[in-house]
Order: C-alpha cells, then sequence, then structure tokens
C-alpha cells in the first residue's frame, strides 16, 4: 500500500514539474514548485516508513523548512520587480 503511495506522489511530483515549466503567470510556476516541494516533503515521510527509517522525518521536516523559506523569498523578489516595473511578466 505505501509503495503504491510512494508511486502516486512520484507521478503527482511529475505532473507538478509540468506545471511549473508550463504555467502561463509567475505565480502559477511558484504555485507548482511550492506544490512540488510539499510532495516530496510527503515522499519523504512515506518512504522512511516504508522502509523503517524514521530518520528520513527530520529531512523531510528540514526540506519543509527550508521550502518555505525559499517560497517566501521568491515571493517577495516577484513582488519587489512586478512593483517596480522590470519584471517580464507585466
Amino acid at each position: 500500500m505505501f509503495a503504491a503511495t510512494c508511486l502516486a506522489l512520484l507521478a503527482i511530483m511529475a505532473i507538478a514539474l509540468v506545471r511549473a515549466f508550463m504555467g502561463p503567470s509567475v505565480y502559477d510556476r511558484i504555485l507548482a514548485v511550492n506544490m512540488f516541494g510539499t510532495k516530496t516533503v510527503l515522499f519523504l515521510a512515506a518512504f522512511g516508513f516504508l522502509t523503517g527509517r524514521p530518520d528520513f522525518l527530520d529531512i523531510a521536516l528540514v526540506y519543509a523548512l527550508i521550502n518555505f523559506i525559499g517560497i517566501i523569498a521568491v515571493l517577495r523578489f516577484v513582488e519587489t520587480v512586478t512593483h517596480t516595473g522590470t519584471g517580464a511578466d507585466d
């Protein structure tokens, strides 16, 4: 059952990557990258449970924090570039 969960998460991560590359706006791309990061955290947790290695949960938590901080930084950067009028997606 957990192997099917891991495979489903990998499929969803692939779809998120497609959305990140083909998104019509920069906000769609950021949302897709955030979704990819969230699914990566879920994948690490499920894979750790499947293999009996609870230390994967620590890695998943660190990855979640890095993903959150990175998305906030990118959103602030995009907001600054959009307000100054130098962005490519104006």
